[in-house]
């Protein structure tokens, strides 16, 4: 270790360490615990504890921590010799011991004592009526797996019964302490096997370490037993082992029950196929079985032709998204997937009109259809596979080729068949139809895939005919809330891609898309829903982001009615739909600002009159949502330089932060401390500053004229003020923030071998009010002080008075207060354990903080 590292452990150890007054508490602490006349202690204080000893046992020994607080052991004697200890209290006390027994030393001492054996052994709460109680087994677990980090502690387990309590465990009535149990098998086999193996192991020597041994024979006769249960608990700890341990003897393992897994993809009586596909997805994953050649990918082949197309969809999807995997493995994964699209697009018509997804298929196809003529597994079945396809169609790189323009039709075909919009031609289709009709679930879904699908070359599919689907999902009175807002990003999506597709270059289809899509908009953005008009807004939004260059979208837009009614909803009764419009009239700046000259808006959309009125939204709207919208508006303007837009603006942003300051929602002060960033970095830019803001300083800007302009600037924008009022916010992310900006306005015009370190504040100018504002900023109560007047205030309109602030405020000091978290004092471990002495009454008065 090196002197550096050292010293940090060495810090973090000092941290950690038990204080003082910590020392004095715990006693009392753990007598009130021990105590059953007192009440039960809250059990978050009691995690809280546990945690703490965690804590304290990785700053120092914990035998020395035991030794050192005969208190500890003195609680769970205690607790011990209770005819009935509360069931928390039970908990708590297993818990603690196991994790004090972790240490080797500490473990050796407890045995000593016999407190382990009383506590896990079969004299313990074993056999006792709180063994009824989930929460205490629940505590036995948790205590076994904590010490189970040395050798002592496993044979102690094994020699004394506690492995086959572990094993009965695994049936337990509550999930929760079933689960842990099949865990910490898991780690007991994985930690047996890595710490007692002398020599690899391999099919022919596989001389397991005791431990090792009982529980894979526990795992063997579960398999082969009669018992349903016992054969799934199995399962589950199999696939546990196999997802968390990619050492190679989990293969020698595997190979030993192979045989009998392999055997339950065809027995009906176990029905354990779909615990199947999670483990043999699991196993693939490991680099033991992926790189096997023959058994175990002939075993995944089996079972993608055994399982259901429901069982199978999961592991099909997951051996899709591997990069290791034999291709014929991975052709019928895919196979499997797309089988239920496949059977769509051959129900829809008969003949079959285009070419299908599949030229063969690996399980029966009259299994698909029957699933999907049935009511019962029509929706269910279509959701799973839709929602398989879009986790595929998400991932940045494909480890396989999909044949996009089949399945986007196949989709299309869906939504046709959800609308009513499609008359098929054979029996299968009218009944699948029938199912769908109207289903919100397979809309949604297939509304996602659309919407993903969009972004994959090679759909050569005819537009118009996706754009008419779309467009009467969006025009149709039935559509759900939850449908339209999926059919307007899908339609978004597609719309943003429409002049990069090969296949569609027609300027004249593009306007008469856009021009539809307009018409159906502006029905929208009249609905009596609140939801739809909001939903409305944000598809505007999105198009106006990923179109507003195109100049067919620009004239189409400007030409209806849309920025007309945008502007109107900007007074609409809902805060929602009010926040949603200064968005988009926000955008819409962008395209009506660089067409004033265009005859096609005339005089309906005057972009002075937006500024004024999101100017008016921020100062008076009552609800934050439009507030906050506003500010957010502001400063995406000021970013992407719309100076078109605002004509001063200084006197723009100066207006903006003096409403914002005075706003009593944080997150809008936040938003003014965010146009403020993007103010000074703008203003030193254009004086000469590099963009960033600690990058070296350019001599243009080192002259004192650009940096007194800067400073004159920033005073008169009375930006100052604002952010050394935010310091002492009662929200910490806008004080964090404050102090952000004034870092990097102090690293703008102080070199670090120049900045000015003050330590005494008596030696600053008292004409200035810098010793005032540094004492004020300390007490945290500034904008106080500068409401009443009281003290030697600072002028913050004085670039002199300004700089000298700057050059003298310890702002690191007060990045670090800030970055502290607002109840550090209260998670304090002082501050626990008085809590919980509070709780059980042993405290006069009441010391219990709230967190």
């Amino acid at each position: 270790m090196s002197s550096l590292e050292a010293w940090f452990v060495a810090r973090a150890r000092r941290r950690l360490a038990m204080t003082r007054e910590c020392r004095l508490l715990l006693p009392r602490v753990c007598a009130a615990l021990a105590d059953p006349r007192q009440p039960g202690s809250d059990d978050t204080c009691l995690e809280k504890l546990l945690d703490w000893f965690g804590d304290l046992s990785e700053a120092e020994p914990t035998l020395k921590l035991v030794q050192d607080n005969p208190c500890v052991p003195e609680l769970i004697t205690s607790v011990l010799a209770l005819p009935e200890p509360s069931p928390s209290i039970l908990s708590f006390t297993l818990r603690l011991a196991g994790l004090l027994a972790a240490s080797e030393n500490c473990f050796q001492h407890l045995q000593q004592e016999k407190l382990l054996v009383r506590l896990f052994g079969k004299d313990g709460p074993l056999n006792s009526a709180m063994w009824e109680d989930a929460s205490v087994r629940s505590g036995w677990v948790e205590g076994v797996r904590r010490m189970m980090h040395h050798q002592p502690a496993l044979h102690f387990l094994c020699s004394g019964g506690g492995i086959d309590v572990i094993f009965t465990l695994q049936g337990d009535p509550s999930l929760f302490v079933a689960s842990a149990a099949s865990r910490l098998l898991v780690h007991m086999l994985t930690f047996s096997v890595e710490s007692e193996m002398t020599k690899p192991l391999s099919a022919k020597d596989c001389d397991w370490p005791v431990c090792a041994q009982m529980i894979i024979k526990h795992i063997e006769d579960s398999l082969q037993s009669s018992s349903v249960s016992r054969i799934k608990q199995s399962l589950k700890l199999l696939t546990s082992l196999f997802g968390s341990c990619r050492a190679p003897w989990t293969e020698v393992l595997w190979l030993g029950v192979a045989k009998q897994v392999e055997s339950f993809l065809t027995e009906e009586s176990v029905q354990a196929q779909h615990m199947l596909a999670d483990l043999l997805l699991n196993m693939a994953r490991s680099p033991v079985f992926c790189d096997t050649e023959g058994s175990f990918w002939a075993l995944v082949t089996s079972a993608l032709e055994h399982l259901t197309p429901v069982q199978a969809g999961p592991l099909a999807v997951g051996i899709l998204r591997l990069h290791e995997c034999p291709q014929d493995v991975r052709i019928q994964a895919l196979t499997v997937l797309l089988q239920p699209m496949d059977c769509i697009l051959r129900a829809a018509s008969q003949p079959l009109e285009y070419a299908g997804l599949l030229d063969e298929s690996v399980t029966d196809p009259a299994t698909v259809e029957s699933l999907l003529s049935s009511k019962s597994s029509c929706a269910g079945l279509l959701c799973q596979t839709l929602g398989h396809l879009e986790e595929l169609l998400s991932l940045i790189r494909l480890p396989v080729d999909l044949p996009y323009t089949s399945l986007l039709r196949s989709l299309m075909t869906i939504l046709q068949f959800c609308n009513g919009l499609l008359i098929p031609a054979s029996p299968l289709g009218s009944k699948i139809s029938q199912i769908l009709i109207g289903c919100f679930r397979v809309q949604r879904s297939a509304l996602d895939v659309l919407a993903v699908l969009s972004e994959r070359k090679g759909c050569d599919t005819p537009v118009e005919s996706l754009f008419d689907i779309l467009l009467a999902y969006l025009e149709s009175p039935n559509t759900s809330h939850t449908v339209l807002k999926k059919s307007f990003q899908a339609t978004s999506k597609w719309l943003v891609c429409l002049p990069e597709m090969s296949c569609f270059n027609s300027q004249w289809q593009t306007k008469k898309i856009l021009q539809d899509v307009f018409l159906v908009l502006q029905k929208r953005l009249c609905s009596p829903s609140w939801e739809v008009r909001d939903s409305s807004l944000e598809f505007l939004t999105i198009l106006i982001k990923g179109l507003r260059d195109q100049d067919e979208f620009r004239q189409t837009l400007l030409s209806s009615e849309v920025p007309r009614l945008t502007e109107d909803l900007l007074e609409d009764p809902e805060s929602y739909v009010r926040a949603s419009a200064v968005t988009a009239a926000g955008h819409l700046t962008f395209i009506t600002c660089f067409a004033s000259e265009s005859p096609v808006i005339g005089n309906q959309y005057n972009k002075e009159n937006t500024v004024e009125k999101l100017q008016e939204i921020l100062s008076t709207d009552p609800e934050s949502f439009p507030r906050r919208a506003a500010i957010s508006i502001f400063t995406r303007w000021l970013r992407q330089s719309h100076t078109g837009l605002l004509q001063n603006t200084e006197q723009f942003v100066s207006r903006a932060i003096q409403i914002a300051e005075s706003d009593l929602d944080w997150e809008v002060r936040l938003g003014g401390l965010e146009l403020v960033e993007v103010f000074f970095v703008q203003t030193l830019c254009r004086l000469g500053r590099p963009k960033c803001p600690y990058a070296p300083f350019s001599p243009e800007f080192t002259s004192s004229v650009r940096q007194n302009e800067s400073l004159q600037i920033f005073c008169r924008v009375k930006l100052f003020g604002f952010l050394f009022c935010s310091l002492c916010d009662c929200d910490r992310p806008v004080g964090q923030k404050a102090c952000d900006i004034l870092l990097a306005l102090r690293s703008s015009f102080y070199p670090s071998n120049a900045l000015k370190d003050f330590h005494e504040t008596e030696d600053l100018p008292a004409e200035h009010g810098v010793a005032w504002l540094q004492r004020t900023l300390r007490q945290g109560s500034l904008a106080q002080n500068i409401l009443t007047g009281s003290g030697n205030e600072v002028d913050f309109q004085d670039p002199e008075s300004m700089l000298l602030a700057l050059g003298t405020i310890n702002l690191e000091e007060l990045h670090d207060d800030l970055n502290k978290s607002s109840d550090h004092v209260e998670k304090s471990p002082q501050s626990l354990l008085q809590d919980i002495l509070a709780t059980v009454g042993t405290v006069e008065e009441n010391e219990a903080d709230c967190y």
